[in-house]
This record gives structure tokens, C-alpha cells and sequence, in this order.
């Protein structure tokens, strides 16, 4: 035993994860060299804090083990204070999370900052939507590496990788680590089948402090079960449909929340958005959380037009039936919604 972190506790309680020695050199080792690229002239930035795996690696291991240099910043990573840090440091790799490279894009500094030194974004805990990808692309030139990754295997573990992202998807597995997608009762699933994620890999976590039963669920030989939903497409790219435990059943047919999230961020006056299933007069509904751009105006006329806009692409039952417009959601300290709080 080297160390435990806690997870970031979007799920419910933060849970201790037990990892080894071994498992700080397999991240570097098979991440953030080869996928990231870290080399001893890059000037790393993360806006994820050090308590959490995803910036521990980044600010600390992945640093000192290329010998690059690591820029740190104290209290509230809020994104006017992200932008200052890239205007005076000018960091060549950017880690942070969805919710604040969205929080950035609505900054009105946003245009004036020069992004001229960062050639890459990496973005994890949360699946980065395609439509903010897109805007940051558009708007900066820079892709953004997209991933996944869990305290349990102690940082990404499947990612796009540069000059070959797909928006919208998790990319494929680094170096070393296999991920197999499963139904409920552990059969492997068919291309385009979404299912469980099983993941393997030199960086599985060793048990759940002081937890056994739930170390006896979630580790099956070598395999962890992620709890994340994902299909793999023809390609071999995987998407992220969201918690196994945050997965909808409305009118007996299984909703992704992410594909309406998704799809809710396309529309122009729409900013961010969660969705969740709630209890409406004894039946399931798919509820969302929208927060809207600076200029939209709520009420039933643009909820009407959600709804349509929802209804346009995805499955005719794909929906939200309510709307709540919010200035923000509950989040954990490392910028996870935290669905469980939205649900009650």
C-alpha cells in the first residue's frame, strides 16, 4: 500500500481507494507520455486540485516524471481565474474538466486571452460534450483530448489521442489496459450494444478501505466494474452514456441522460444542462436542469422549443417532460454534477 484517495463523491459518499507503489509509474508510464505527450519543455496547468486523482497526476507525478514544469493555483478554480493563469503563464498543456472549459468559453476575456502556447486541452471526470469541443476548437484552434478515467484506476485509462479525436466519445484504451463492455449478467456485448464497462490495466486499484463487501462487487479477478456506461462503435472509439445507476427507464425503454444533455447544449440559448429521471404522479419522467446563455429568456415558450429541439434528432421519447431553469447545479469539489442531489 502506497496511498488512498477518496472519490469525488458524485455517486453518494466519498469512497477510500487503496492504491500501490506500481500504480503511480503505470499512469505516467501509459498516459501522459504517450497519449499526452509530456516532455521536459512542457508547462503543465490543471485546474483539478491535488486531493483528486485526475490532479494528482497532473500537477505532481506526470511533472516530475518528465521533468517539466508544474503551475499551481490556490482556492477556487473559477474560470476568469483559469484564463488569468493561461495569460501570464502560458501553459503548453491544459487539464481540466467540461463544466469549467464551458465556464471559461461564456468569460468575456475568453477572445481577448493568447492561447498561442497551449497546443493541447485535456479534459476528464465528466464526458466533455461535443458542442463545447467544438466551440473551443473553433474558437482557439486547440483540440481537446476527451477521456475517462476513475480514483479506482488512478487517472485516464481511455482517451482520444491528437489528430484523432472524435467529439462526443472517450477515444480508446493507453497502452496496457483493456476494457470490455458487458450486460447485467456479464456477457460481453456486441458492437454498438451499450453495456458496463469492465476495465484492467497495471493501475487497478488494490481494495476499498475498509470496505470489503463493496471491493468483493466491484473487482472481478483482474476486471474492475466502472459503474460507467459505454458502447463502442465500428471504430473502436467508445461513448460515454452516463452512470449505470443514472440511466432513465421511461415507458419500459432504458434514456441515456448524456445524449439529451448533449443535445439540450446545441441549441443557442442553452449553456449547460442536466437531466435526471423524477417521480411524477406515480411514473417516471425525464427531468432537466438548464442553464441558459447570457441572453436566454426562460419560461413555457422556450421550454416548448427544447422540447421540439430534443425531439427533432434523438428518439421521440428521448425528451425533457419538465424543465427547471437554474443558475447552477450541485457539483463536487472537482466539478462533478452530482446527480443523486438533483434527483431529490
Amino acid at each position: 500500500m502506497a496511498f488512498w484517495l477518496y472519490s469525488s463523491g458524485s455517486t453518494g459518499l466519498p469512497k477510500g481507494v487503496v492504491h500501490r507503489h506500481g500504480d503511480i509509474a503505470a499512469t505516467c508510464a501509459r498516459y501522459a507520455v504517450p497519449v499526452a505527450g509530456i516532455g521536459r519543455g512542457d508547462v503543465v496547468f490543471s485546474s483539478a486540485k491535488m486531493f483528486h486523482a485526475y490532479g494528482l497526476g497532473n500537477n505532481l507525478s506526470f511533472p516530475l516524471w518528465a521533468g517539466a514544469t508544474s503551475i499551481y493555483l490556490t482556492g477556487r478554480p473559477a474560470p476568469d481565474r483559469l484564463l488569468e493563469r493561461i495569460r501570464t503563464h502560458r501553459p503548453s498543456l491544459l487539464f481540466s474538466v467540461p463544466a469549467l472549459f464551458n465556464g471559461m468559453l461564456a468569460d468575456p476575456d475568453f477572445d481577448s486571452v493568447d492561447w498561442s502556447a497551449v497546443r493541447l486541452g485535456i479534459s476528464a471526470a465528466e464526458a466533455l460534450p461535443p458542442e463545447i469541443w467544438r466551440q473551443f476548437h473553433d474558437r482557439t484552434g486547440i483540440e481537446i483530448l476527451d477521456g475517462i478515467g476513475s480514483t479506482e484506476l488512478l487517472h485516464i485509462y481511455c482517451s482520444n489521442r491528437a489528430g484523432r479525436v472524435e467529439p462526443g466519445t472517450s477515444g480508446v484504451p493507453a497502452d496496457g489496459y483493456e476494457v470490455e463492455i458487458r450486460d447485467t449478467e456479464g456477457q460481453l456485448c456486441r458492437t454498438g450494444e451499450a453495456g458496463e464497462m469492465w476495465v484492467k490495466g497495471p493501475s487497478v486499484l488494490s481494495s476499498y478501505w475498509n470496505q470489503p463487501d463493496r471491493t468483493r462487487d466491484k473487482i472481478r479477478g483482474d476486471w474492475f466494474l466502472s459503474g460507467d456506461r459505454h458502447k463502442q462503435d465500428a471504430d473502436g472509439y467508445y461513448t460515454y452514456e452516463g452512470r449505470v445507476d443514472d440511466m432513465m427507464k421511461i415507458g419500459g425503454l432504458w434514456v441515456s441522460p448524456i445524449e439529451i444533455e448533449n443535445r439540450l447544449m446545441e441549441h443557442e440559448s442553452v449553456r449547460e444542462a442536466a437531466v435526471v429521471a423524477v417521480d411524477i404522479a406515480s411514473r417516471s419522467r425525464i427531468k432537466a436542469f438548464v442553464i441558459l446563455v447570457g441572453a436566454g429568456e426562460p419560461g413555457d415558450s422556450l421550454t416548448a422549443t427544447l422540447q421540439e429541439w430534443c425531439k427533432a434528432t434523438l428518439q421521440r421519447y428521448e425528451f425533457p417532460h419538465v424543465i427547471e431553469y437554474v443558475d447552477d447545479v450541485p457539483r463536487t469539489a472537482t466539478g462533478k454534477i452530482q446527480r443523486f442531489r438533483l434527483r431529490a
